[in-house]
């Protein structure tokens, strides 16, 4: 048996014992583990994540988009300003609906084949067929013009194609097969030695790979719960694992706290419309409460995020007023300064509300401010954020019923109901599929059955901009332009509450490079530059 295998059996065993009897190494015998850690696995490392892929690594079936695909290239790459530079590509050029991308002529799959614009082809062919969460529709065909140059035409001109090419690993041609997903092959910084599904996954350096050699040679990844991945940092198993907020007060020694700012953000999505409609399955559509935009706003308003911050996240995050915080197409005039429970009060009065029975809650020709917020209640987090709006809001005379659920509990509801869901991403069309009336009712997307023309019209221009840099103008009027918009200030379609920052302890000699702004989920994201990983001196 392998000896790592051995070693995940034993700490699985001795896990709870040691969180429960709070027994620890002491300070120098850990400090004296890391250093000959570091001196016999120089070029190894050992890494705590929660999230194992359970569909493989596949990139056309969805692997890679959060953090690096490991395996495979992309045609293209964000750099740590998120800006757009070519991987495998040298260049493109775009002509309304035709993206043409040139190759570089040097690069080798793990096997030692070249990799030409045929498996570009296939690549996406292949993804458009799986009809998985990589959205390819807007393709109409991919066409290989040589060897090294790849058509790409597009159905009507879409801006935010380029995260295709961003996101999309390519796989072989010659040797994509029924297992890929278990056995890949690609062009990226390392190759898949062995994946024991529910437990690790090993990676070696690719020898072919054609940029800067990665300083590590080997790769454990540890799929491990929250309490298990601390765990192993405690015990000095790991070089890196992944915590959440709850741990980020217990000092271990020999490694250091990573807060790494993230716009894996979680909001409020309310049902936009009022009651009546009922979907093609039957499920019903709209709320009378939250259709009126004094209720929207008026929570918007009054909830204190710093205090979400401080309390939910122990300080490790920041508030949130978009879905795009931080990013290059963020309208930072979304933002609200401070919670004010006067300012929402008076909102409420002017729109109608008041207390007429005095029990406590706002009504309005008959209807109580009432409704109820759905989250996943698997997540303590989304629990407690839910928890402490309801709370917030009370005094204002909004009740909130907090209701958990599962996905498939909250997917009969989610339509009607206010619902705590979670988004991030480094692609300004996820604005688009959240908030677009052409996506209102479409699994998890606009949920609330959002429409704003103006908005619309502005979705419209920046998928057809010419360029990302061209599109962000819209993107940012589309939150707020002055009078409308799908920010607080505006619509307020859903109330934003939090980004998390993503927590890691890490080996006091390990260094992680500049970490770009984590996308949703923990974990991955943060190999979005692992290829640059280095001890320090």
């Amino acid at each position: 048996m392998n000896k790592k295998i051995i070693g995940i059996s034993l700490l699985t065993m001795f896990i709870y014992t040691i969180l429960l009897a709070g027994c620890t190494q002491s300070e120098s015998d850990q400090a004296d583990d890391a250093t000959n850690e570091k001196e016999e696995n120089k070029d190894e490392l050992v890494l705590a994540f929660g999230s194992e892929p359970e569909t493989g690594f596949d990139p056309t079936t969805g692997w890679g988009r959060y953090g690096s695909p490991l395996f495979q290239s992309t045609l293209l790459k964000r750099d740590d300003d998120l800006e757009i530079v070519n991987d495998l590509a040298t260049g493109y050029e775009v002509d309304g609906e035709v993206w043409t991308v040139s190759l570089r002529d040097d690069v080798k799959f793990s096997d030692g084949e070249p990799l030409t614009a045929e498996d570009v082809v296939f690549t996406f062919e292949t993804a458009m067929d799986n009809a998985s969460v990589v959205d390819l529709n807007v393709i109409d065909k991919v066409e290989a013009i040589d060897e090294y140059t790849v058509e790409f035409t597009l159905k009507q001109p879409q801006s935010t194609f380029v995260n295709s090419l961003v996101a999309t690993g390519i796989v072989p041609k010659h040797a994509y097969t029924e297992d890929y997903a278990e056995n890949p092959i690609g062009s990226g910084p390392f190759q898949l030695v062995q994946w024991d599904k529910g437990q690790q996954l090993i990676v070696e350096a690719n020898p072919e790979y054609y940029d800067t050699e990665p300083y590590f040679k080997q790769i454990t990844f540890l799929f491990l719960s929250e309490d298990a991945s601390f765990a192993a940092a405690q015990a000095g198993e790991v070089d890196m694992a992944y915590i959440p907020a709850a741990f980020s007060n217990q000092e271990v020694p020999g490694m250091k706290l990573e807060a790494v700012e993230t716009v894996d953000n979680r909001g409020i999505v309310f049902p936009f419309v009022e009651s009546g409609e009922v979907t093609e399955d039957g499920l019903p559509i709209g709320n009378d409460v939250t259709a009126d935009v004094a209720i929207r706003q008026a929570i918007n308003i009054a909830v204190d995020r710093q205090a979400l911050v401080d309390g939910v996240l122990e300080g490790y995050g920041t508030p949130a007023y978009t879905s795009v915080d931080g990013l290059p197409w963020w309208n930072p005039e979304t933002v609200i300064e401070d919670a004010d429970m006067d300012r929402a009060r008076t909102l409420l009065e002017e729109a109608g509300w008041e207390d007429t029975d005095g029990d406590g809650i706002l009504e309005k020709d008959g209807l109580k401010a009432e409704f109820s917020l759905y989250y996943l209640a698997s997540d303590a987090i989304r629990q407690s954020l839910a928890i402490a709006v309801a709370d917030m809001m009370e005094p204002l005379g909004i009740k909130i019923n907090v209701e958990g659920g599962s996905w498939d509990v909250i997917g009969q509801h989610m339509y009607s109901s206010a619902v705590l869901m979670g988004w991030g991403s480094h692609d300004p069309h996820e604005m688009y599929n959240i908030y677009g009336s052409d996506n209102a009712g479409i699994d998890y997307y606009n949920t609330g059955y959002y429409e704003n023309e103006t908005v619309d019209a502005y979705f419209e221009q920046a998928l057809a901009a010419s360029g990302e840099e061209e599109a962000i103008e819209f993107w940012k009027k589309a939150q707020w332009d002055g009078e409308t918009g799908v920010s607080a200030q505006g619509d307020a379609a859903w109330a934003w509450l939090v980004n998390i920052d993503h927590l890691y302890l890490v080996k006091d000699n390990l260094d992680i490079g500049d970490q770009r702004i984590h996308v949703h989920g923990h974990g991955w994201p943060a190999t979005d530059n692992i290829a640059d990983w280095k001890w320090s001196n």
